[in-house]
């Protein structure tokens, strides 16, 4: 079935914005939503894992019972796998892809995805997203952002993450003077990356408290299943942001800076980007490009709060600092699960799999695989071998911002420890409500 799509703005697309709306959750949302429930209701254990937010808080008996029968299972999801060796294959390998096949879908829902299909909504898992699409476009959407993302100019920032750090310390000092309780999320772990983030693209970083709201927003349509509500509230968000990067992009074409994004607009070869695909490839580096990190630094701060002596030996010797930053990035994975398309008739784990069916990768399960981790349960920042885990994916997708990631918690991980090395988690931290990312929405500390 087919259907024509409104010009974006007109008063068609206006009156239909409500149904497109609704159809968009459905197809990617509320259909996925229903599907697991029943599964889940039926014993699959994913879909368990992905509808119990009680299995989600502390996922890995999950993981090991779905180890325990073997590299590849079959889940509610299609084929799985929890192992390192497995998911790494998938990852590197081009007989599979990001990209979902709709082409055996029902057509209703063929449909409902072309029907609801908004520039203006676009969020961070849909085309042209740089997250979910193939070559070519993936390389040439790599092409253009990795440019700011070499070794080099990843170090240039040090100063930059450096001098954000020492800001924010410094505001917490009053309340640590104090004795009370702050919560470290907000006052640290999410403003941090926000900050450096909007310097690197040239965004004004007087509005980090909307770039943290439509970050977060963007993030959680990452996963499948959202509550309509919460879809609603996300796609707000998300058109918000759309229409800040609207404006931003037209003050660029008329004062360009120096940054990543005025490079991005100003593209003339062939590489240059059309309009759907710079507000996609922006939101994803402004929207979703700091969520690793405030993951990242909430769980270790709570890591290390658990595992003071290893905390200790870090004070002593900073050297240390990224090591441990990869240690958790293995222990407890900001990014839990990914999945990929099967492009051809393969065979995965000597198990025959078909094009167009969908393989899913536990990563926080990978991440623990005891054939590459000795004694992975236990955390322990002087692993040797801890930089081979998978929490920033691995061949062609593997995460453009990762270095910036290590480099921002390092930085912060170490200046958090230094300038408050009193600092204890208290209360009760609370996990963010998300399937495919794993962090802390509140993390209640007191500094001294």
């Amino acid at each position: 079935m087919g259907t024509t799509t409104p010009v974006a703005g007109s008063p068609a697309a206006r009156a239909l914005r409500p149904a497109r709306t609704v159809a968009r959750w459905a197809v990617r949302h509320g259909m996925p939503a229903a599907y697991l429930t029943r599964e889940a209701r039926r014993g699959d254990l994913v879909a368990r894992l992905l509808r119990d937010p009680v299995l989600r808080a502390d996922p890995h008996t999950v993981h090991e019972q779905l180890r325990a029968r073997g590299p590849l299972v079959g889940s509610a999801l299609g084929p799985l796998t929890t192992s390192h060796a497995v998911a790494s294959e998938v990852l590197r390998s081009d007989r599979f892809g990001v990209g979902f096949d709709w082409s055996a879908a029902p057509g209703p829902a063929r449909w409902a995805l072309a029907f609801g299909d908004d520039p203006t909504a676009t969020g961070v898992a849909e085309p042209p997203s740089m997250l979910v699409v193939d070559p070519p476009d993936h390389t040439r959407y790599r092409r253009l952002v990795g440019r700011a993302f070499t070794p080099r100019a990843t170090a240039a920032a040090d100063p930059l993450v450096r001098r954000v750090a020492d800001t924010l310390l410094d505001a917490l000092e009053p309340a640590a003077a104090r004795g009370e309780p702050v919560d470290l999320v907000a006052a640290f772990a999410a403003p941090l990356p926000v900050l450096v983030i909007a310097d690197l693209l040239g965004v004004p970083t007087d509005r980090q408290e909307d770039f943290l709201r439509w970050g977060a927003a963007a993030a959680a349509t990452l996963d499948p299943g959202l509550p309509l509500r919460r879809f609603l509230a996300a796609d707000r968000a998300i058109r918000a942001l759309h229409r800040f990067l609207a404006g931003h992009f037209a003050r660029l074409r008329r004062e360009p800076g120096e940054d990543l994004v005025s490079r991005l607009v100003a593209a003339s070869d062939e590489d240059a980007l059309t309009d759907r695909e710079l507000h996609a490839t922006v939101l994803l580096l402004l929207g979703a490009g700091f969520e690793t990190t405030v993951n990242l630094l909430g769980n270790a701060v709570v890591l290390l709060d658990a595992h003071r002596d290893q905390r200790n030996a870090l004070l002593a010797d900073p050297t240390g600092w990224p090591n441990a930053v990869e240690e958790v990035l293995r222990f407890d994975s900001p990014v839990q699960i990914t999945g990929r398309t099967v492009r051809a008739d393969t065979e995965l784990a000597g198990v025959p799999v078909r094009p167009g069916s969908r393989v899913t990768l536990l990563l926080g399960a990978a991440n623990r695989d005891p054939d590459v981790f000795a004694d992975p349960g236990r955390f322990d920042v002087s692993r040797g071998n801890a930089r081979d885990h998978l929490a920033f994916s691995a061949g062609i997708h593997y995460c453009v911002g990762a270095g910036l990631a290590r480099l921002e918690a390092a930085v912060a991980l170490r200046a958090l420890t230094e300038r408050f090395p009193g600092l204890r988690v208290t209360g009760r931290p609370v996990r963010r409500d998300l399937q495919t990312l794993r962090g802390f929405e509140h993390l209640p500390v007191t500094l001294r």
